[in-house]
Parts: C-alpha cells; sequence; structure tokens
C-alpha cells in the first residue's frame, strides 16, 4: 500500500515493520500513486504536472525506495497549459507502457521505465470524434479524460471515459474504436466487470450505470441497468466505483460520494451494496481514495472475491472486512489516528516491567466486544427493501456492525520485517481534549494501541455522552454507520488532559485536568463500583483582592460508580480556583502527589486521602492568572500590557544610553569604535555574549508553576538526608520543602509534613523549565521503588549533592544543602534561542552496553536540540531538529530516558528521533520483487549520488562526508529528518547555511592539522 502526502513524501507500508519513505524533490502535493505489479516500481504524480518513476532498491540486504526518473508533460504549441495537464494515469498490466489522460481529451503514451514519451501513438481527440455520430457532436467538444481502464482480459484495448459522458474502447494496435457508450451525463469514473462483458459508469448526478459490451462497430446509446441510489431527490457525484466479484454469489459494488445533497450533502461516505444488501459507510472526514484487497491467487472462474476494502480518509485509514457477516471494521497495526481527539499533552515511560505491561494489553483486550456474543445476538444486516430507486437495510439485534470485531488478520501483509524484536517495553501515553488518555506501544517502528481510559465519565459534563449516533434505526434512510474513530468534537473543553504521571512499579498514575482536576488511578483487573472520594485544594490561600474569571470546576457525580478493568480512580482533588493544572509529579512510595497551577502549588497524600500543602504563587500585579484561559479580554490586555512595557524599557534604555559618563558606555563606544576599523583579514573578532535583560517581577502570570521534583537529599544540613518538594515557578522563584514521611508501617498513624526548607529566586527571573538534584556521582537519583527492587544502583549518599536548575536562559549547577553556585551554561546569552524542554539522558556507547554516560538534553525555541555533561555543562554537540516555525511541534517534544524522542510533525502523527548512537528505532525490512529486467542504474545521471534517509515530507540536502554530524551514520531515516528544515533548498529557512556544530568533539589532531 501506497500512500503520498501534501509535503510530497511516499510512504510505502506493508506487513507490520514494513516501511518503506522517500521524498520528492518538490514539495508538491502527491495527487496519484500507481505500482507497477511484480516490478517493484512506483509511478507518482504531482500537482506540479511531473511524473515521478520510484524503485525499490536492495542495500546491505534491506529494502530503501528511490526516485530514479521524473517526466514532465511537454505543452502543445499555440495551446494553454492547462490542455496537458495530466487527469490519469494508468500502467499497463504488461508494465511496458503508461497512459496519460489530460485535461485537453488527448491521451499521451509513456514508455516503462524510461518515461520517454512516445509521440506517434499519441490518441487525440478529434481522432475519437470521427467515429461519433453526428447528432451526439452537436458541436461539443469531449472534455478532460477522466477515467482509463484496461480490459481485464486483453491488454490491447482500453477503456477511455470523457467527462461529458462518452466512453470508448479503443484498439492500441489498430487504432480502430470498437465500442461506443453514447452516454450523457457527466462522467466521474469508470470499472470493468472481470469477465469483461460488462462496465460500470458514475456521474455526477449520484447515480451509475451498467452498460453491456457487445461486439466491435458497435454503439450503444442506452445502459442495461441506470440507478441512483439515493435517490430520487438531487445527489452529489460519485467520484470513484469499483465492481468486485464473487465466487460466492452477487458482485461488491462500492462507490464514494452520491449522498442526497440537501439533507446529506455534508457527510463523507463509502458505500457497499452487495445484492440486496448495502452498508453506507459514514466517516468523519474526507474521502481521500479506497481500493479492495483481494487474494493474488485465481479461482477457477475467475472470481476476485475481495476480502476487504481500504479506506483512506483525510485523517485516519480504515479496514473493512467484507468476509465476515455485518462488514466489521479490521483494526489496523499502524497508522492509528492518534489524534481521534486532539492531543493536549504526552509522556513517555520507559523500560516498562512485564507484569504491568500484560495488565494494561489485557484490560485493552477486554475493551473490544467479543464477537461470539454479537453474532449471537444476530448482528447480520437483513435484506433491505427496494423502494423509489433506494434501498435501505438496519442491523438487527445487540451491536451495531461497525462495533463487530473481524476476525481477519491484516489484509496488507506484504515484505519481511528484518528488524529485532525490541530489547525494551516503551509506553507512549497521550491526553486528550475530550479527557481520555490513551495507550501506545512505541517499543518498535510504528504505535500501537494497547488501551484508552476515559475520564469524562465521573463528572456531571454538559453534553452528556450519547452512544445513540451509532445506532441504526429500522427504517432510516440512508442506512449509516459510523466508520472510523477520528472525533474531533469534544463534548467539554473542560475535560482536556494536561498532565499525566504514572508509576511503573505500582500501577498508580495521576491524570490532571483543565478545570483544575487531579485524579489519583489504580490499575484493577476486575470491574468494580465504587464512589470516589473528592478533597479541595484552595491555592489562594484566602489571598484578599483576587477573584477568578474563569471556568467553573467540573461537578463530580455522586454516588457509587461502575468502572470497566483498568485504571480506575481513587481520589479527585480540585484544586481551587479550578485553573489548569501546568505541573504534576507522583511519588508512589512515599503516596505524595504534587501539582501545581497559575496560583499555586499543593501537596496531597493520597493514602490518607487529605492535603500536605497548599501555597501560593500569585504575585500582586498577577490579574492575567485569575482570567483563566477561556477568557475573552486576556489576549487583549496581554498585549496592551506588553506593549506599553516595551515602550516603557525602551524610553528607559534610551536614557541610559544618553549617559556618556557611565563605564559601561564608554566600553561600548570602545568596541564600535574597534569595530568600525579596518582590520587584517585574518584577525577575527571573539563571539560576544548578549546582554540578558532580567525580566520585570511584575510580569503577568509570573506565578505559573513550570515544574516540581521529588527528591531524597540533603537540604537542611549535610549530615542528614531526607524527603523534600522542589517547585519552579514563571518568575524564576525555586521553592524546596523538606518532607516528614512516616514509615510505611505508620502511614496510617502519622500525617506527612511539609515545611519550607529554601526559597531560591534566579536573578534574570526567567522561569524554570526543570529541577533535578544529582548524587556525589555526578548521576540523577533514581525513580520511587526502583533501589528497593534491586533495578537500580543506590545513590551515592556519601559525596555532595547537586541540584540542577534550567531555566529559558540557562542551566545553573547549585551544591547542597548551601544551594551555592557550582556552574552554570547562559545558552540564551550565546546562542541567542530559549530553551522549551530539557531531560537527563543516559547514553550508551555504540560498542558497549556498559559504558555508559548521562547528559542534559535540551530542546530550544528554534528546534535545535543541545546536549551538555552534567554536572560539568559542557556544550557537546547540537543538532537542528525541528522548523523553528513549528511552534506546537517545538511544545509537543517528549525526550525518552535513554536517548530518544517524539514531537508531532502534523496532529496525527510523531516523529522518532534518536540522540543516541546504540539506542536507535529503525524500519529494516525487504520487498521481494521479480523485475524482468535489471534497472539499478536509472537515474538520468551517470553519477547517482548517494541520498540520505528521506521521511515524512521533510528535505535533506546532500552534504559533503566531513560536513556530516558525528552520529549520521547511525541515525535512522526519521532522525535525518528531524535534522534538517522541511523548506525548498533556496529557501532562506534552509539548513544548508546552518552546518552542524560539533565543538564537543574537536580533537588534538585536528586543531594540529588546522594550524599546519
Amino acid at each position: 500500500m501506497a500512500i503520498g502526502t501534501k509535503a510530497g513524501a511516499v510512504k510505502l507500508y506493508g506487513a507490520p515493520g514494513v516501511e518503506l519513505t522517500g521524498l520528492h524533490k518538490e514539495t508538491a502535493t502527491v495527487t496519484q500513486l500507481h505500482f507497477l505489479p511484480g516490478q517493484g516500481w512506483l509511478l507518482s504524480l504531482l500537482d506540479d504536472n511531473t511524473l515521478h518513476l520510484w524503485e525499490v532498491c536492495q542495500k546491505e540486504g534491506c529494502s530503501h525506495l528511490e526516485e530514479t526518473r521524473s517526466f514532465g508533460l511537454p505543452g502543445r504549441p499555440g495551446c494553454s497549459p492547462g490542455i496537458t495537464r495530466v487527469t490519469v494515469v494508468l500502467p499497463t498490466s504488461a508494465c511496458a507502457v503508461a497512459c496519460l489522460g489530460t485535461e485537453g481529451g488527448a491521451v499521451y503514451f509513456l514508455t516503462l521505465p524510461t518515461l520517454v514519451l512516445l509521440e506517434d501513438k499519441t490518441l487525440f481527440p478529434d481522432e475519437i470524434l470521427q467515429s461519433v455520430p453526428d447528432d451526439y457532436r452537436c458541436g461539443k467538444a469531449l472534455g478532460p479524460v477522466e477515467s482509463i481502464q484496461e480490459h481485464p482480459r486483453d491488454g490491447g484495448r482500453l477503456l477511455i471515459g470523457y467527462s461529458r459522458g462518452l466512453v470508448v474502447l479503443w484498439e492500441q494496435n489498430t487504432r480502430v474504436v470498437q465500442h461506443l457508450f453514447l452516454g450523457n451525463q457527466q462522467l466521474e469514473s469508470l470499472a470493468w466487470e472481470q469477465s469483461g462483458k460488462s462496465i460500470v459508469s458514475s456521474h455526477s448526478d449520484g447515480g451509475y450505470m451498467v452498460w453491456a459490451v457487445s461486439g466491435a462497430g458497435q454503439r450503444t446509446q442506452q445502459p442495461v441497468m441506470s440507478t441512483i441510489p439515493y435517490g430520487p431527490f438531487p445527489c452529489k457525484a460519485i467520484s470513484k466505483i469499483l465492481w468486485r466479484t464473487c465466487e460466492s454469489g452477487n458482485p461488491f459494488i462500492i462507490f464514494s460520494g452520491g449522498m442526497p445533497r440537501a439533507s446529506y450533502g455534508d457527510r463523507h461516505c463509502v458505500s457497499v451494496l452487495q445484492g440486496q444488501t448495502l452498508a453506507t459507510l459514514d466517516f468523519t472526514s474526507r474521502v481521500i481514495d479506497f481500493f479492495t484487497v483481494q487474494s493474488s491467487e485465481a479461482t477457477e472462474g475467475g472470481f476476485e472475491n475481495p476480502r476487504a476494502l481500504v479506506v483512506l480518509v483525510e485523517e485516519e485509514l480504515v479496514a473493512i472486512d467484507l468476509q465476515t457477516p455485518g462488514w466489521p471494521t479490521i483494526p489496523a497495526p499502524y497508522l492509528a489516528p492518534l489524534h481521534s481527539s486532539a492531543i493536549t499533552c504526552s509522556c513517555h515511560v520507559s523500560n516498562v516491567p512485564l507484569k504491568l505491561w500484560e495488565r494494561i494489553v489485557s484490560v485493552g483486550e477486554q475493551q473490544s466486544p467479543r464477537l461470539s456474543s454479537a453474532v449471537s445476538d444476530g448482528g447480520v444486516p437483513k435484506p433491505p427493501k427496494w423502494a423509489d430507486g433506494g434501498c435501505s437495510c438496519s442491523p438487527q439485534g445487540g451491536l451495531p456492525p461497525s462495533l463487530l470485531p473481524s476476525l481477519q488478520a491484516w489484509p496488507i501483509d506484504g515484505g519481511k520485517n528484518l528488524a529485532q524484536e525490541p530489547t525494551q517495553r516503551g509506553l507512549l501515553l497521550t491526553g486528550h481534549e475530550d479527557g481520555t488518555v490513551r495507550f501506545w506501544d512505541a517499543s518498535g517502528v510504528s504505535l500501537k494501541p494497547l488501551y484508552k481510559l476515559g475520564t469524562a465519565s465521573i463528572f456531571q459534563t454538559d453534553c452528556e455522552h450519547n452512544d445513540s449516533l451509532n445506532q441504526v434505526g429500522e427504517e432510516e434512510w440512508p442506512p449509516f454507520r459510523k466508520v472510523g474513530c477520528f472525533d474531533p468534537y469534544s463534548d467539554d473543553p473542560r475535560l482536556g488532559v494536561q498532565k499525566i504521571a504514572l508509576c511503573k512499579y505500582t500501577a498508580k498514575m495521576v491524570v490532571a485536568g483543565t478545570a483544575g482536576q487531579v485524579l489519583v488511578m489504580e490499575l484493577s483487573d476486575e470491574k468494580s463500583e465504587h464512589a470516589v472520594s473528592v478533597a479541595t485544594v484552595d491555592l489562594l490561600q484566602d489571598r484578599e483582592g483576587f477573584t477568578w474569571k474563569g471556568h467553573d470546576r467540573l461537578a463530580p457525580r455522586n454516588g457509587p460508580l461502575p468502572f470497566a478493568p483498568g485504571f480506575q480512580p481513587s481520589v479527585l482533588v480540585q484544586c481551587v480556583p479550578p485553573a489548569a493544572v501546568t505541573a504534576v509529579t507522583l511519588h508512589s512510595e512515599w503516596n505524595l502527589v504534587a501539582f501545581g497551577t497559575s496560583h499555586g502549588f499543593g501537596l496531597f497524600d493520597y493514602y490518607r486521602r487529605n492535603p500536605v500543602l497548599a501555597r501560593c504563587t500569585l504575585h500582586p500585579n498577577d490579574s492575567l492568572a485569575m482570567e483563566g484561559p477561556l477568557s475573552r479580554v486576556k489576549s487583549l490586555k496581554k498585549s496592551l500590557r506588553q506593549s506599553f512595557r516595551r515602550i516603557r524599557k525602551s524610553r528607559v534604555s534610551g536614557k541610559k544610553r544618553l549617559n556618556a559618563s557611565s563605564p559601561s558606555s564608554k566600553v561600548q563606544e570602545a568596541n564600535a569604535q574597534l569595530a568600525e576599523q579596518v582590520g587584517p583579514p585574518e584577525v577575527e573578532m571573539t563571539p560576544v555574549q548578549r546582554r540578558i535583560e532580567p525580566r520585570s517581577a511584575d510580569d503577568s502570570l509570573s506565578g505559573v508553576v513550570r515544574c516540581l521534583y521529588f527528591a531524597d537529599t540533603f537540604l537542611r544540613d549535610a549530615a542528614h538526608h531526607g524527603p523534600t518538594m522542589w517547585a519552579g515557578t514563571n518568575s524564576g522563584s525555586v521553592f524546596a520543602y523538606a518532607l516528614e514521611v512516616p514509615s510505611q508501617e505508620k502511614f496510617s498513624e502519622r500525617a506527612v509534613e511539609a515545611v519550607l526548607g529554601k526559597e531560591i529566586q534566579l536573578m534574570h527571573r526567567a522561569p524554570v523549565v526543570a529541577i533535578a538534584v544529582l548524587d556525589g556521582r555526578g548521576n540523577p537519583l533514581p525513580e520511587p521503588y526502583e533501589v528497593s527492587r534491586d533495578l537500580a544502583k543506590a545513590p551515592d549518599m556519601q559525596g555532595s549533592h547537586s541540584m540542577l536548575i534550567s531555566s529559558e536562559e540557562q542551566f545553573k549547577v547549585f551544591t547542597l544543602p548551601k544551594v551555592s553556585a557550582k556552574t552554570k551554561f547562559k545558552l540564551t546569552a550565546h546562542e541567542g534561542c530559549r530553551v522549551r524542554k530539557v531531560a537527563l539522558v543516559s547514553l550508551a556507547s555504540a560498542g558497549s552496553e556498559e559504558r555508559l554516560e548521562n547528559c542534559l538534553a535540551c530542546l530550544t525555541n528554534l528546534g535545535d536540540i543541545h546536549i551538555f555533561t552534567v554536572p560539568g555543562l559542557r556544550p557537546q554537540v547540537h543538532y537542528g531538529c525541528i522548523r523553528k516555525e513549528d511552534i506546537s511541534g517545538i511544545a509537543s517534544c517528549v525526550f525518552t530516558k535513554h536517548g530518544q524522542g517524539f514531537y508531532l510533525i502534523s496532529p496525527s502523527e510523531f516523529e522518532r528521533f534518536s540522540l543516541s548512537a546504540r539506542n536507535v528505532t529503525e524500519p529494516l525490512c525487504r520487498l521481494e520483487v521479480a523485475r524482468l529486467q535489471d534497472t539499478s542504474c536509472l537515474s538520468n545521471s551517470s553519477m547517482v549520488t548517494p541520498k540520505l534517509p528521506q521521511a515524512n515530507g521533510t528535505h535533506v540536502p546532500c552534504s559533503p562526508e566531513g560536513q556530516r554530524s558525528p552520529s549520521d551514520s547511525d541515525r535512522s531515516p526519521e532522525e535525518h529528518l528531524a535534522a534538517f528544515s522541511p523548506g525548498p533548498i533556496d529557501s532562506p529557512n534552509s539548513s544548508m547555511e546552518n552546518p552542524l556544530d560539533t565543538t564537543g568533539d574537536i580533537t588534538v589532531e585536528e586543531v594540529k592539522d588546522f594550524l599546519a
């Protein structure tokens, strides 16, 4: 299966794990894709009217997709360029010629695989019109070529359909019109019946016609059958139609469109008709294309016997099982719609224990209804009633057909996956706008859905969930059936999940939302019915002068609630005011959860179910924090306030510049004079740090809590260590609390206590992005239960600990418990960028797994990734990863603990990249082709430049070998992609002008060579 994208990428999918990706040099939309059966070739048509030939090549035992040739149809003298715009592409079954239909009505022929135009074979409309009766011509043009289909039994005959409605059976060798079908309705699509005795045509009025193909020299004016399935009222066009024969009985007629224009003109449907049974598959996004999958082995009667229908819609890929009664959906092993509801946050869990993994998989499987119960309830559609040119059907009994599971394996199973089994289990959790959390298997190349957790049922929402949309009434017409899981609409925006935390050893999870709700959940293998405890934490602490103007809190449901097997809530902590949760962290060994909003942070003991701490972080001028994210005046007030602040700052800085007696102004004047002097060419000015102005203390939203962190470290003195909690805010404040946590035996007897130990204010007041504590050896502290369960080395408690604070502008390491500055790196001053995401990652050597190095990975607002040593903060290397214009991609990035990362390249697709030479996840597969001739050197150029791997619509310029980054050879195609801008090579944002920095890997020998 091949899929083309708007960005010019071509992606091939086969069996799970089989995935090939290619990229056109032009950033043009792929409009058509056509396989050349058995040859390993693929034709692509772009919207710039160019045709490209792709070849599946074998390198080092693995298959790769490479573009070998391209072709542009030349214009006709004296005619507009649109005349030769290609509308239809048909590679013949012999794979020797490709037929091109055009807007002007001409049909051109190209040789394959050389893509040479056969000018003497061109078929112009004038030649066809000579065989058309005079009364049919009426001085009207035939219009564009809408469809070209090869005769299923005779490759020398072509069926050509024109927009006006004329269909011609053309003999290529003798150049004779064998049969004319004189249709008068605008044509949209054509299809052959397998025996070649009939054809079916679809039209703009929402109908289709069946025509009989008889002997040569015949003219047919009337079809055998003509029907408008969803008539008699005006209907939309049927854009594509297929006719598939079936050995067991009536053929399948499958078409897209044709809906009643007035009533259902906005529906996106594909209809499946077999005899008297009709199903109208209703999708939530536009239908792009569809095809059927049938067995490659020919049956005795030449029947096609389709196994499955695969539909590509704008937001997802859906496969329908045509062999199981009810035509259920086949779960897809890849290309699952991540954004079935908009993704609002994500979280990655590495090295998931096998026991937890199996439990999650088990509860995920229980979410799917069983086939046996569905079939026993009579889930087979009953025959419809024909009336007024239409038909209807309705499922009888329990579940609708869209919910019936399919027993059929994934029908697209080509190729062989050569990748080794993942050495560890990785879990990607995505929070969504509708209050769901989805669990994905991120161990391999593609994300596989495991389990879906819903939180909406706990609350009384504005729009109660209604499943009646999936039920089909007895007499409903058309017989719609909801298909697919893409649902962009949310019942209540307050349900949106903002933060997720999961303990992989105790199966406890925290889900925090937009309306200040914090849910503490635990995995259960059995269904239960219980009440959810509710606790309220006031983060304002009765501070006067602040009134919340945002949305209301979500009202929880009262009484016992039923919960299916899976993660079940035990406690609901409600923040007051109900602002969106901005940070959350969980320590299951201490039974504590910490959460923060734009007003402050709180600490909750979920074992005793009582709050431990609440701290307000609001500044007296923080009025914007009280308006909430849904306030209409917030953006206007913010923009006005920022504008006046810029004017005020510019005036102040201007006055300061006028003071020429100050030492700083004299230094600046001297620097300016030096810069204006013309010096010798070999003298270079050393880079000067940019001056970073400290932020004002009254900046809006300065009280937003950006990060929370638990650590067992030294806070009160250097002799005693204990539990601590750290919080960082938007104004550069860091709060450290010493916690008195009782032993596990006394949890029920004693309450947890929190005492403020330190309060740090960063001088530059930049938002604190992350906090981490390093042990005496400079290693990050282990997770809860890792040491007690012998899963990690115990931290060094003999040497002095260090605290790493990452702000948006710099990294700083402090010693503990004195909190004295040890070292720092001013990223904004050196690079002119700001920190967006940071993580401590463990990078393993490619040669030895025992050799590990802990580093700090940082993603900036320019889309670059920087690597620093810890605790020394020495820059190692930095790569371009995400386009700086891709703000949503940068905001969605999440690092893994072993040097990989994910970010959204579109609302529906995660890109994976790797910073580790050892830990790389990439598709390794092989496609076997039975090519008739050797075409390994089909490129237009005699000297073929090796192409870097490409994927996902990102252009990768070929760079000299000496300019490649140190780990290029170890990076997967996705990682090569992530390093460059998807703009054209000559664009101002091209990464050709931004070579990768390798400052951390200069050797003494390289310096000597340079000086020599």
